[in-house]
């Protein structure tokens, strides 16, 4: 099946195309400046890239363009429209609404818009880019594949805030946890390489980018997770503070005569390792040529990074009273050799003993690679995320349940 994977931004929208036959990526890009003007980078394996200026004032039209670019003669991989099955989307938050993959519907977006309060950016782009491809190719199927569903499974102990219990249900506060796609993707990948049926499984993984999670899967499930109401929730990243005292907010607040609003802001964009640093970075790679060149502040903010992994890597081991395998993903989590190293320092009572060497060398190339030695109790492993893939698989599945 030939599926097209969105993922809608406000004034953008990405897209691969999936032969779900085989995994293959016949495509791919991304829709930009939409509705201030428009560009468009198209991809495909073996050929040059494609780039454009072209007027797109809304999300259907970009939809349009990106088909049109499909099925092109010189710049496409398929020959019409009729080619693309199904249309999967990504979708950050579904809320209390929305706990597994979905054909969209018109009872779907409802519970889609009822999460605007809690995620109102990514869901209000979420609803235009959805709207946009409904109008542009009508007809297709379109499923929701949904970030928070794979959290779902967290017990009431891990998912509850200690607030008032009718506050709570009246505003659906509780931990959702974030990024469950690439999480799901990565523990499933750990479960074919232990070898060992699912439920017997214990996994952490830790998904490293300019924003970051780390979640506890045991048996195939998860039972807790770093990020909670928001992304915001956590350890340090790349301009998000985590986890503070909550008295931190009121005090900032009223010494800088901040609104709710700009102080929600100043969490997501001003602290993390930009914070930290001085205002030098929030990609850890410029930190990384700091602490090169001897910059203390930088080297802080990583040293926080690793201590505050080594500490989840604790505790989710002792909440599933055990560990068979640690996995790192993404960004960081891929490519950072040194942070995975530093992450995996004195975790030997865990069990964790991670080959350096292995560490160093790894080249990632699309290859799940062991950087632990055999005699490491914990497997520790770098498997590269796929997030879209599994969007692909998701909407395949849901699709096909309908012949």
């Amino acid at each position: 099946m030939k599926v097209l994977v969105v993922n809608a931004g406000s004034s953008s929208l990405k897209y691969q195309l999936f032969d779900t036959s085989n995994g293959d990526v016949l495509a791919k890009g991304i829709c930009e400046r939409i509705g201030i003007g428009g560009a468009i980078t198209h991809k495909v394996p073996g050929r040059e890239n494609y780039s454009a200026e072209i007027e797109m004032k809304n999300h259907t039209v970009a939809t349009r363009i990106l088909v049109e670019t499909l099925c092109s003669p010189t710049l496409g991989v398929i020959k019409s429209m009729d080619e693309i099955e199904a249309v999967g989307h990504r979708i950050v938050h579904g809320g209390a609404y929305l706990k597994e993959s979905v054909l969209v519907d018109d009872d779907v977006l409802e519970k889609l818009k009822g999460c605007l309060d809690i995620a109102p950016l990514h869901t209000a782009a979420h609803l235009m880019g959805i709207h946009g491809c409904i109008e542009a190719m009508p007809g297709k199927p379109q499923v929701l594949v949904i970030d928070t569903a794979f959290h779902s499974t967290m017990p009431p102990e891990a998912y509850t805030y200690p607030l008032p219990k009718d506050m709570c249900e009246k505003y659906h506060i509780r931990r959702y946890g974030f990024h469950g796609t690439s999480h799901r993707y990565v523990s499933g990948e750990m479960i074919k390489i232990l070898g060992k049926p699912a439920e017997a499984t214990k996994i952490i993984t830790c998904h490293l980018g300019n924003g970051s999670s780390i979640s506890a899967v045991k048996g195939g499930e998860v039972i807790d997770t770093s990020m909670g109401f928001t992304p915001l929730d956590g350890f340090i990243m790349g301009s998000r503070c985590g986890s503070i005292d909550p008295a931190i907010v009121p005090f900032i607040m009223e010494k800088e005569g901040m609104t709710p609003d700009e102080m929600n802001n100043f969490m997501n964009k001003n602290c993390g390792f930009l914070g930290v640093s001085g205002g030098l970075s929030s990609d850890c790679r410029n930190l990384g040529e700091a602490i090169a060149e001897g910059n203390s502040d930088a080297k802080l903010a990583i040293d926080i990074l690793t201590y505050q992994i080594r500490k989840y890597i604790g505790a989710y081991s002792a909440a599933m009273n055990g560990l068979d395998a640690l996995v790192f993903t993404a960004g960081i989590g891929e490519n950072r050799t040194e942070i995975r190293r530093d992450a995996c320092q004195n975790m030997d009572f865990f069990g964790i003993v991670l080959d350096e060497e292995k560490n160093e060398a790894t080249k990632l190339q699309g290859d799940n690679v062991c950087i632990s030695k055999p005699e490491s109790k914990v497997k520790v492993y770098v498997i590269p995320t796929n997030e879209e893939l599994m969007i692909a698989q998701d909407t395949e599945r849901i699709v096909q349940g309908l012949k």
